[in-house]
């Protein structure tokens, strides 16, 4: 079985960057599409941006295109997200997760997620 863990979160101000990464353990991922997904506190977890296996295609939510990047290393098995010109309101616990599309129902398997906070 699959498990992801996070990193790479922590606190940067507003205007700051930050790289999360997602490492994979107990298999591969080469055969998954990956996403990343936010979930704010009183708020429903969204998501944020998608890759497919081969990561020829990316596919963002329209709060971050144009600042966020999603890439992926298959023979490290690993997925990153590049935020740049973080807003307070990128303040959440970030999950990596294998599936696709941009519906949570869409994917199978979780991390634990990394907290991001942005001070304003």
């Amino acid at each position: 079985q699959v498990q992801l863990v996070e990193s790479g979160g922590g606190l940067v101000q507003a205007g700051g960057s930050l790289r999360l990464s997602c490492a994979a353990s107990g298999g591969t991922i080469r055969n998954y599409g990956m996403g990343w997904f936010r979930q704010a506190p009183g708020k429903e977890r969204e998501f944020v941006a998608g890759i497919t296996w081969s990561g020829s295609s990316t596919y963002y939510a329209d709060s971050v295109k144009g600042r966020f990047t999603i890439s992926r290393e298959n023979a490290k098995n690993t997925v990153y997200l590049q935020m740049n010109s973080l807003k307070a309101g990128d303040t959440a616990v970030y999950y990596c997760a294998a599936g696709a599309g941009t519906s949570a129902r869409q994917y199978d398997i979780w991390g634990q997620g990394t907290q991001v906070t942005v001070s304003s």
